[in-house]
């Protein structure tokens, strides 16, 4: 028995076939400290998916909580959590 039917759609998760306006404001420019609330993922594909599947979803509240020494990656709280992230993959997650 497979993976199936489990795995959001671009719908859930504010992919870039979503007709929403669009956040010009990203994971990736945020300052430590700083908060703010998933919007979007731009995109489509596997990254897309598995950003959903790690908590990333529209609503999700975000929190920047260090960076490491040469900027990347970024450590980022969400849902109880902490996931670190590159610097280009939080650049696809649009933040409101």
């Amino acid at each position: 028995m497979g993976f199936s039917a489990t795995r959001p759609s671009l719908d859930r998760i504010g992919g870039s076939l979503d007709a929403r306006a669009v956040s010009s404001r990203t994971l990736g420019t945020l300052s430590v400290g700083e908060s703010g609330e998933v919007a979007g993922i731009d995109g489509d594909g596997a990254l897309v998916v598995r950003l959903a599947e790690m908590g990333f979803v529209v609503g999700t509240h975000v929190r920047l909580v260090k960076v490491a020494p040469l900027g990347d990656p970024l450590q980022l709280t969400l849902r109880g959590y902490h996931v670190s992230l590159r610097r280009a993959e939080a650049a696809r997650v649009r933040i409101a």
